[in-house]
C-alpha cells in the first residue's frame, strides 16, 4: 500500500472513451478480444466523472471531542508566480541544484531578485510571491563542490536560465476551501508544500515528504552500525476547516558515523583486529559499505570526502600500484608512511577501493570514517526492525508531545520563506469532533452458553461460546518438520489442538488418518506427496481434509511475517504464517497442487502449549474448513441498511508490489468476495499476478476468442459473481466494493478501470444486468493520527490509552467536499492507533454517512482470525492477506529469473500464477 499522500489528487478529465480502454488493454495482449468485447457489452465510460459529495454528517454514536495532528494554516491571498529553471550542464543531484541556486539567490537577491526570497523544488520549478522584475534572464554561477570520487574540490561553472511560466492562482483553492466542487488545485498546494520545507531541507536530511535529524531525539543504536533518527513528516492538505498542515513522527535506519573499522566489525559481530577476514566476510562487508561516503582522517583537520566502490581481494601489505608511466611500483603500506607519515596498523585487512573504475585509488580502512547522515537503503535484519519498531512505537501522550514539539522547534512564525509568502502555522493540534460508534452484537452457536454476546472496547474473547457454524474434520495428518520435536510431543499437541476444535463447536476426528509424519525441512515437497498418497490409499480414494505442519522456529524470510494493518504487530502474530523458504513451498503445493488445506504452527508453540494460541488456531482452522466463527445478529434479523434488504456482494480488493530488492518481480493482484447472504462472512478469493508496480488490477474481467466456443468472458469479478450465485442461489443485486492500497493521486485511474471492468463483468452474465455499485477505497498508509482530548479520562482511551474502537470522524480535517471518513475500529495494543481512511469514490446506492460508517465498523467485528476488532474492514484485510499468500505460489527460481533478466516493462507479459484448486479457492484458505 502507497502513502496516500505521495500522488497528489491529479485533475479530473473527462472519463476516457471504449478506445482509451481498448489502447490499455492492448498493452496487456487484448487487443483483438477487446474490440469483440466493446461491440457486445454495454460500456460504463461516460463523460464525466464526479466523486460524489458528502451526503451529510453521521449522526449515530457517542460526541466526544478528540485532537488530530492537524495544524491550520493561513496564506494571503495573493497570486503566487512559477519560474522555470533549466541548468546547464544539466544536473542530476538535487542537492546541487538547490546548492547552486542558493548561491544565485546569495548573490542576486539584493538586484535582479529585487528582494525577493523564492523557494525552489530542486528541480525545474522555482516559485516567488509575486512577479520578479524580468521574465526572462541568465545567470553565470560558479559552485564549489567535492567531487566523491578523487575526493578533491573542484569549482564549476552552471549556466542557469530563470523563464517565467505561469501566475498560481489562490482563488481555486479559495473556492475549495468554501466548499464549492472544483478540482483541487494541485499547483498552489505543491507551491505551499514546498515553502514549508524549504527551511527545513536546509538543516534536516530530507527523504521523500519526511525530514529526519539527530538533534530531534538521541539517536538509537540499532545493531550492525546502523542508529535510528527521529524525523517528521510534514504535508499541506485541504480540510474543512481550511489549509491543514499534517505532521506526523518518524523513525529511520541511518549508518552510524563510526570508523570504519567499528562498522565493519559490527557488521561481522566479531574482532577484525587480530585475524585476517574469510572470503565470506569481505563478500558481506563489501555489500554492506559499496555507495558509502567516508572521509579521511589520517590528515588532521584535512578531512576529504570519497564514495567507497569496492573492496580489494588482497589484504593491504600485498597492494602496489604504479606510480608512474614507466609502470614502478609501490606498495600501500610505503606510500601512507613516505606521503603522509602515516603507519598502517592493521595490513591484513583489505582497503577500501574509491573513485572511478579508470583510476582506483585506495584507502587504508583504518584511516576512514564514516560520514554522518547517510540513509541506510539495504534490507534490515529481524533484530535491526525489531529495535527500529520498539524506537519508532510511542504510546499516544508521548506521540503528541513530539509533534508540539516539533511545531515549536519549527518555528513557523520566524521562517523567512513562510512569511515571505504569507504563510501563517497554528501552533495548536485541531480539536475535531468525533462520535464513538456501539459494538455490534454478534451471533455464537445455540449450544453454547453465550449465544449472542456485546463485546467491550473492541476485544472477547470464546470462553462459554461456541462458533456458530462448526465445520467438519474427519480425515487430517499432521508431518513434523522440526527436528527438535519428538513424536510424543507433537501428538500431545494434536491431541489438544483437537479438543479445543471439539470444544469450540467443531466435529474433529480425534485421530489423524495416519502416524504423525516425520520429515526433513528440506523435503517438503516428498513429504507432502508421500502423506497425501498414503492417505488416498488408505481411505480408499477419499482425499486428505486438513493437513497440520509443525515447523521450525528459525524460519528465513521467504514466507516471513504477514504485515500487520493495524498500529503494531496482529493480535494474532504468533499465528502468521512465518517460514523459511520450504513453509512456501508447503503452501504453494497444498493450494495449487494437491488442494489440500494446511495449518501450520511454530516448534515454540508446540513445546509450550497456550490455550489462547490453541482457540485462535481453531479459529483459522474452522474457516478455512468451510465454517463461520461469528455472525452481525444484525445480520441474521435482516436489520443491516443496504445490505439486509436485498442480495448483496461484498467485494475487498488489492495489490501487493515487491520490496525494492525483488524488483522485476510482478505485483500481486488479490480479491475476494462474500459468498453468503445475509450473513456476509465468508468470502472466496482468487489472485492473478500482473505487471511490476501496476495498481490497477488486469484481471478484473477478461474476454478473448476461442476457436471452438466463439467470445468466452471471465475474470476475477464474474468467476466470484457466479460463485455467489452458487453459494446462495440468487445473483447479487447490489455490490459494495472495498478497495484497498490506492493513494490519492490514483483515485480517478483505478474507479475509472475498475468500475468499468464491474461493469462489463456483470454485463457478461446478463446484458441487462447492472447492479448499483459504492467503490470505496482503504487507505492506512496515511498520517493524521487521532488523540484523546485528555489522556488523564480513562473513560475517553482504552488500556493502551489510544482512542476508543468506533471512533470515527467525517468533519473538518477531512475533505471539503467529497465523503470521506477516518474511522478507528479496532482497540490499540501499544504505541499510537492508525485510523483508516475511508473514502466513497462512487455510490449508486445512495448510502447514508451513517449507513457507511456503521457497516463499516460492524463488519470490523467478523474478522475471523481473532477476537478483536480489526483497523481495516476485514474484506480489504483477506484481499491483502491472499495476495501476500499468493507470492508464495511463484516458483522458487522466478525471482532469480526476473532479477536476472533486470527491470521489465508493463508491456511484457507476466508468467501466470499457478491456479488454485476448486477445494481452495471456494473457502478462506488465506487466512
Amino acid at each position: 500500500m502507497k502513502d496516500p499522500v505521495e500522488d497528489q489528487v491529479k485533475s479530473r478529465r473527462a472519463v476516457q472513451k471504449p478506445k482509451d480502454f481498448r489502447r490499455r488493454d492492448r498493452r496487456r495482449n487484448q487487443c483483438k478480444q477487446e474490440k469483440l468485447q466493446d461491440t457486445q457489452l454495454v460500456s460504463s465510460a461516460c463523460k464525466s466523472l464526479v466523486f460524489p459529495a458528502r451526503p451529510g454528517y453521521g449522526q449515530l454514536g457517542t460526541k466526544c471531542l478528540v485532537k488530530a495532528n492537524h495544524f491550520l494554516a493561513d496564506i494571503s491571498a495573493s497570486d503566487l508566480s512559477h519560474y522555470n529553471v533549466k541548468i546547464t550542464p544539466e544536473v542530476t543531484s538535487r542537492k546541487t541544484s538547490k546548492a547552486i541556486i542558493a548561491e544565485l539567490v546569495r548573490l542576486h537577491r539584493n538586484t535582479d531578485l529585487a528582494m525577493k526570497l523564492p523557494v525552489y523544488d530542486g528541480g525545474r520549478n522555482l516559485y516567488t510571491a509575486g512577479l520578479l522584475s524580468f521574465a526572462y534572464k541568465e545567470f553565470t554561477i560558479l559552485l564549489r563542490e567535492d567531487d566523491e570520487g578523487t575526493g578533491s574540490t573542484r569549482e564549476r561553472e552552471f549556466e542557469v536560465v530563470i523563464r517565467f511560466a505561469a501566475r498560481v492562482s489562490m482563488n481555486q483553492l479559495r473556492e475549495l476551501l468554501s466548499g464549492k466542487q472544483v478540482d483541487t488545485p494541485q499547483e498552489a498546494l505543491t507551491v505551499i508544500d514546498t515553502v514549508l520545507r524549504e527551511l527545513a531541507a536546509q538543516s534536516y536530511v530530507s527523504i521523500g515528504r519526511f525530514l529526519y535529524s539527530p538533534d530531534l531525539r538521541k539517536p538509537q543504536q540499532l545493531g550492525g552500525g546502523l542508529e535510528s533518527w527521529c524525523g517528521f513528516y510534514q504535508s499541506i492538505r485541504p480540510t474543512q476547516m481550511g489549509l491543514s498542515l499534517n505532521i506526523d513522527m518518524s523513525s529511520m535506519a541511518f549508518i552510524e558515523p563510526l570508523p570504519v573499522i567499528d562498522f565493519v566489525a559490527q557488521i561481522l559481530g566479531k574482532d577484525v583486529l587480530s585475524k585476517p577476514l574469510s572470503d565470506a566476510d569481505r563478500v558481506k562487508i563489501k555489500k554492506a559499505l559499496r555507495g558509502v561516503k567516508v572521509e579521511v582522517t589520517h590528515r588532521g583537520s584535512f578531512r576529504r570526502k570519497y564514495r567507497i566502490t569496492g573492496l580489494t581481494s588482497q589484504p593491504t601489505r600485498e597492494l602496489n600500484f604504479p606510480v608512474d608511466e614507466k609502470m614502478n611500483m609501490k606498495s600501500v603500506v610505503d606510500y601512507f608512511q613516505e606521503m603522509y607519515g602515516y603507519t598502517i596498523i592493521y595490513s591484513h585487512l583489505p582497503c577500501l577501493q574509491v573513485g572511478s573504475q579508470k583510476k582506483v585509488n585506495y584507502l587504508p580502512m583504518e584511516a576512514c570514517k564514516i560520514v554522518g547522515g547517510q540513509r541506510y537503503t539495504k534490507g534490515l535484519n529481524e533484530k535491526q526492525i525489531t529495535s527500529l519498531l520498539k524506537v519508532s512505537c510511542q504510546r499516544p501522550r508521548e506521540q503528541e508531545t513530539d509533534i508540539l514539539q516539533t511545531i515549536h522547534q519549527n518555528d513557523y512564525e520566524y521562517n523567512p520563506y513562510a512569511k515571505e509568502f504569507g504563510i501563517s502555522i497554528d501552533s495548536k493540534l485541531a480539536s475535531v469532533e468525533a462520535r464513538v460508534l456501539p459494538a455490534p452484537w454478534l451471533k455464537y452457536h445455540e449450544t453454547g452458553r453465550e449465544k449472542e454476546y456485546l463485546p467491550q472496547v473492541g476485544q472477547w474473547n470464546m470462553m462459554n461460546k461456541k462458533v456458530i457454524n462448526g465445520s467438519t474434520v474427519r480425515y487430517w495428518a499432521c508431518i513434523n518438520f522440526s527436528r527438535s520435536i519428538q513424536e510424543s510431543t507433537a501428538r500431545g499437541f494434536c491431541q489438544q489442538l483437537v479438543q479445543i476444535c471439539q470444544i469450540s463447536g467443531m466435529e474433529f476426528s480425534q485421530d489423524p488418518v495416519i502416524p504423525i509424519y516425520s520429515a526433513k525441512p528440506d523435503l517438503v515437497k516428498k513429504a507432502l506427496k508421500y502423506v497425501h498418497s498414503a492417505v488416498l490409499d488408505k481411505l480408499g480414494g477419499k482425499e486428505l481434509e486438513l493437513l497440520i505442519a509443525i515447523l521450525p522456529d528459525n524460519n528465513g524470510s521467504l514466507y516471513g511475517m504477514i504485515p500487520s494493518h493495524s498500529n503494531t504487530s496482529s493480535p494474532l502474530a504468533s499465528l502468521h504464517d512465518h517460514s523459511y523458504h520450504d513453509r512456501g513451498d508447503l503452501k504453494r503445493i497444498c493450494e495449487t497442487d494437491l488442494g489440500l488445506i494446511s495449518q501450520c504452527c511454530l516448534t515454540k508453540h508446540v513445546f509450550k502449549i497456550n490455550r489462547q494460541y490453541l482457540a485462535n488456531v481453531a479459529l483459522k482452522i474452522n474457516v478455512k474448513m468451510g465454517g463461520r466463527n461469528t455472525v452481525l445478529l444484525d445480520a441474521l434479523s435482516w436489520r443491516i441498511p443496504l445490505v439486509s434488504d436485498i442480495p448483496t456482494i461484498i467485494f475487498g480488493a488489492d495489490v501487493t508490489h515487491p520490496e525494492s530488492g525483488e524488483d522485476p518481480c510482478p505485483s500481486i493482484a488479490a480479491v475476494v468476495a462474500s459468498q453468503d447472504w445475509p450473513e456476509v462472512t465468508k468470502y472466496a478469493g482468487l489472485v492473478c499476478a500482473q505487471p511490476h508496480r501496476e495498481e490497477l488490477i488486469q484481471d478484473l474481467f477478461k474476454c478473448w476468442k476461442d476457436p471452438h466456443h466463439g467470445i468466452v468472458y471471465g475474470g476475477m469479478i464474474r468467476e466470484l459473481l457466479l460463485s455467489f450465485k452458487k453459494a446462495t442461489g440468487q445473483k447479487p443485486l447490489r455490490i459494495i466494493f472495498y478497495r484497498d492500497g490506492v493513494s490519492e493521486g490514483q483515485f480517478y485511474q483505478v474507479l475509472l478501470y475498475e468500475l468499468d471492468a464491474i461493469r462489463k463483468a456483470c454485463a457478461s452474465l446478463e446484458p441487462s444486468y447492472q447492479p448499483p455499485v459504492t467503490f470505496v477505497v482503504v487507505q492506512k498508509r496515511h498520517h493524521t493520527r487521532l488523540f484523546s482530548n485528555n489522556h488523564d479520562d480513562r473513560n475517553s482511551t482504552d488500556k493502551s490509552g489510544n482512542i476508543l474502537p468506533g471512533t470515527v470522524v467525517d468533519s473538518k480535517i477531512c475533505h471539503p467536499t467529497e465523503f470521506d471518513f477516518y474511522l478507528c475500529s479496532h482497540a490499540g495494543i501499544q504505541g499510537t492507533s492508525r485510523p483508516a481512511h475511508y473514502h466513497v469514490l462512487w455510490d449508486e446506492n445512495n448510502f447514508t454517512a451513517d449507513e457507511i460508517q456503521s457497516l463499516t465498523n460492524n463488519l470490523c467485528y467478523t474478522y475471523a482470525r481473532c477476537t478483536r476488532s480489526v483497523s481495516v474492514v476485514p474484506p480489504a484485510y483477506y484481499a491483502h492477506l491472499a495476495a501476500y499468500r499468493a507470492r508464495f505460489y511463484m516458483e522458487p527460481n522466478v525471482h532469480e529469473i526476473a532479477k536476472s533478466r533486470g527491470a521489465r516493462s508493463k508491456d511484457e507479459s507476466v508468467r501466470p500464477l499457478p491456479a488454485l484448486k476448486e477445494k481452495v479457492k471456494n473457502v478462506m484458505f488465506y487466512c
